[in-house]
């Protein structure tokens, strides 16, 4: 069974509690919304799971762009319960194209010193944002609460209310937890910096969770390969005319660049928009080098309101993945680059 009470929080941070030498140490948040609400967000910063090394996997992305930052409700609104589907501002790590799974590190959850474990990094965040009231801080898991009658665990608020599971909630290869698995119904932290209007995410993943998961369930695909630990994938995408100059039909089209030693067969490969409509690449080879402008066509769908392209392999396993707002898109006849 998936996550249950899927959503995102929109609230402000008021203050922050580091639990240290415990078995399952959390970085605790305690939030308000407009209305007074509190709540708080337990984020997991030391995994239990026996099947891999208890420190997390996580990533930060400083200019957060991503058209889910034009989906979420407005700061400071409270709860809101998501579907987990694309274009709902659900999350999805691997669907959704966030960020360079690459890109992701390891850290331990607290250890002596400065700036050397995964809670000295989300305070760098989170105690700005108590600092300054008028950032947006909104937190994707799952709902516990309220909770009538009895005061928060933690900070003591009247109510015990908040958001747990504030981490990637699929591929989970540990039996304890494989129940939890889902697509779209990812965790996150997202934080709406003003008066630089500047987006920050921070996302955090098991190291027992893998990176490639079935599209219904969420559950780990055992036969494939490891989360990539580089940016050296043979074929990306590296372009998108989203927005052709001229009346409708518009050739939108989409860029591909061969960055590897040798020619790549494309026969069998496709590429997957947010709605996972597919677009098969021509059955043809690419050069070591060479770029490929694909023409979108066959249900294929390039939103001006933002969106997500993927690319997948023969064997249909996401292999690069990029995604662009509405902002971007909004140029007629500006060509995308990522």
């Amino acid at each position: 069974m998936p996550v249950q009470k899927y959503g995102v929080l929109a609230a402000r941070a008021v203050a922050r509690r580091r639990e240290g030498a415990t078995d399952t140490p959390h970085y605790q948040i305690h939030l308000k919304d407009d209305s007074g609400t509190d709540y708080r967000a337990a984020v997991n910063v030391k995994s239990s799971s026996t099947q891999a090394p208890p420190d997390l996997l996580f990533a930060v992305v400083d200019d957060f762009r991503h058209p889910v930052t034009e989906l979420l409700p407005q700061a400071g609104s409270g709860w809101h319960a998501l579907s987990s589907q694309p274009g709902t501002g659900a999350l999805d790590f691997i669907r959704g194209n966030l960020f360079d799974p690459s890109s992701m590190r390891i850290l331990p959850p607290d250890k002596p010193g400065v700036d050397n474990d995964l809670a000295d990094l989300l305070d760098h965040y989170v105690l700005r944002a108590i600092d300054e009231p008028t950032t947006g801080v909104f937190v994707f898991g799952a709902r516990f609460g309220p909770e009538p009658g009895q005061p928060d665990e933690v900070f003591g608020f009247p109510v015990g209310n908040g958001v747990h599971d504030v981490h990637m909630n699929q591929g989970s290869t540990d039996k304890k937890f494989r129940k939890d698995n889902g697509v779209w119904q990812d965790g996150g932290l997202l934080l709406h910096l003003l008066p630089e209007n500047r987006w920050v995410a921070v996302f955090l993943a098991f190291q027992s969770q893998k990176w490639h998961t079935d599209d219904v369930t969420g559950q780990p695909i055992d036969t494939a390969p490891p989360r990539p630990t580089d940016r050296e994938e043979p074929l990306r995408i590296v372009a998108a005319l989203v927005n052709p100059a001229g009346p409708a039909p518009e050739a939108e089209t989409v860029t591909l660049l061969n960055a590897s030693a040798a020619a790549i067969d494309l026969s069998g490969w496709h590429l997957s928009d947010q709605q996972k409509h597919r677009l098969r690449l021509p059955s043809q080879p690419l050069a070591a080098g060479a770029t490929l402008a694909v023409t979108v066509a066959d249900g294929f769908q390039l939103g001006n309101h933002g969106g997500a392209i993927t690319l997948l392999n023969p064997s249909g396993l996401k292999i690069h993945g990029v995604s662009y707002t509405g902002r971007q898109a909004s140029a007629e006849g500006r060509t995308i680059t990522f």
